[in-house]
């Protein structure tokens, strides 16, 4: 190892105390936002860093101030991960951004939670303990027309619970055009097997027929299955058994059948100007005993698996203690009831329920908005870029409506010089304290306006001045 010379023994020596640092007015506000352990940390941590370059290349010492600054920055370089950020990808319901933003009045049900004491499983009227499915069952039956609901974690849960009560060490009777797979490789072959049932595979890929399903069901079958095939569609020379058909072969075969909507939605979209999606109320009268669907997909609340259905049949689900497991707490329990009463009103639901706006949002309306950005964007990135408002294509996300696209409008953002320069951009902006998400796609990186709120754009613009065109974010005190 080489021997230092007297000016870097030096400079080392100059390396302010962790006390020094401390004292500064730097440091104060970080305490105060940070704590004095995590302060501490951050830098000692700065100071190791500074001996080590003045070991590698030597140079004056920072001051202590200095080294406050260079802890801030190691500081904010642990900020949250679930932090909020701006969802411009044109993909409404976005799995790895959290899916539906929750209605105002649901984030307003859960902060009580989390703030007062609540009567979970507490029967005010009687003054004993009560159920917490309780406070959804009315909502979900009024809202269905189904006799009995009660609520999982997920809607994977619901049919793993649903499978597992009816036909543990039994046949599950299913098409195989129906064995989807879901986000994340998780495939309903491997969730019917970890449930404990024995999948019958009925038909081909393409067509399935009422005879296909009448002779797999025999007295080994706990539950015929179907699933509603939201994430991809079959077409050209295609049959499937309609659900209130197959309710009827189930019915007498004596066996009951759980209709899996994936993304169930409770209200008919097609009056919003979407897609037409079978409803949870449709699905139930058409005669299926059980019917499971998400919370947090087309039904714009938190992440939630509900199974509605026959009462005998919900009892039965009720006891398995698998349901425990699986079972919701206060907070999301909050939430979830606070957007199905938004239903009750379907009149206000559009500009109530974050979902059903964005989705329904009027062309012309974000087209204004990309407009008014337009300037602020342009001047932000610099002369590197071009910036235009131009038309592209939102469409649903997680698995819904997978064939159907929604007309809407975008900032397109084009590098003058390489690719790369534009893939730089597209990093700095998701390096943002609030970070702003987009797509890059036929060359351009395009933010897709459909779901910025209009009350958001001060926030997207404070955001957006952060952004160093350098590649990093300088962070607004």
């Amino acid at each position: 190892m080489s021997c230092m010379t007297e000016s870097e023994v030096t400079s080392l020596r100059h390396l302010p105390a962790v006390a020094a640092v401390l004292a500064t007015a730097e440091a104060a506000v970080l305490l105060e936002r940070h704590g004095r352990v995590a302060t501490t940390d951050a830098i000692r941590q700065a100071i190791d860093e500074a001996r080590e370059a003045l070991r590698t290349a030597p140079a004056a010492a920072p001051s202590a101030t200095e080294v406050a600054q260079l802890a801030r920055g190691l500081l904010e370089a642990r900020a949250p991960g679930l932090r909020p950020l701006f969802n411009l990808t044109g993909t409404v319901l976005h799995t790895n951004l959290g899916r539906a933003v929750l209605a105002e009045a649901a984030i307003d049900a859960a902060v009580d939670a989390m703030r007062h004491a609540v009567a979970l499983e507490y029967d005010l009227a009687e003054g004993a303990r009560g159920e917490r499915d309780d406070h959804l069952r009315s909502l979900l039956c009024e809202l269905t027309g189904a006799e009995d609901a009660t609520v999982v974690n997920n809607n994977a849960a619901a049919v793993l619970l649903c499978l597992n009560t009816f036909a543990l060490g039994r046949e599950a009777v299913v098409s195989r055009g129906e064995l989807i797979e879901i986000g994340g490789a998780f495939r309903m072959p491997d969730i019917m097997t970890r449930a404990g049932a024995r999948m019958v595979e009925v038909g081909t890929t393409n067509r399935t027929h009422p005879a296909d399903y009448r002779n797999a069901l025999g007295e080994h079958t706990g539950l015929v299955l179907k699933v509603h095939t939201s994430n991809y569609r079959i077409q050209g020379f295609t049959a499937e058994v309609g659900a209130r058909e197959l309710a009827a072969i189930a019915d007498a075969a004596g066996v009951p059948l759980l209709n899996d909507l994936g993304s169930g939605s409770l209200v008919d979209l097609s009056r919003y100007g979407l897609a037409k999606e079978p409803t949870v109320r449709q699905a139930v009268e058409e005669g299926a005993r059980l019917v499971t669907f998400s919370g947090d997909k087309l039904l714009g609340g938190p992440q939630a698996g509900f199974m509605v259905g026959d009462r005998v049949l919900i009892e039965q689900i009720n006891r398995n203690p698998l349901k425990r497991a699986l079972r919701v707490d206060k907070l999301r329990l909050a939430a979830i009831e606070a957007t199905l009463n938004l239903y009750r009103d379907p009149d206000r639901l559009a500009e109530r329920l974050p979902t059903l706006r964005f989705l329904a949002r009027d062309k012309a309306d974000i087209e204004a908005q990309a407009h008014r950005l337009q300037p602020a964007v342009a001047a932000r990135v610099g002369d590197a870029f071009v910036v235009e408002v131009g038309n592209c294509l939102s469409q649903v996300g997680s698995g819904a409506l997978p064939l159907d696209t929604l007309a809407s409008v975008a900032l397109l953002i084009r590098s003058r010089g390489s690719q790369s320069e534009l893939e730089c951009l597209a990093t700095a902006l998701r390096t943002l304290q609030r970070p702003i998400i987009g797509r890059v796609a036929d060359g351009a990186l395009c933010l897709d306006m459909r779901c910025l709120a209009e009350a958001d754009e001060p926030l997207f613009l404070a955001a957006l001045a952060e952004l160093d065109i350098g590649g990093t974010a300088t962070h607004i005190p």
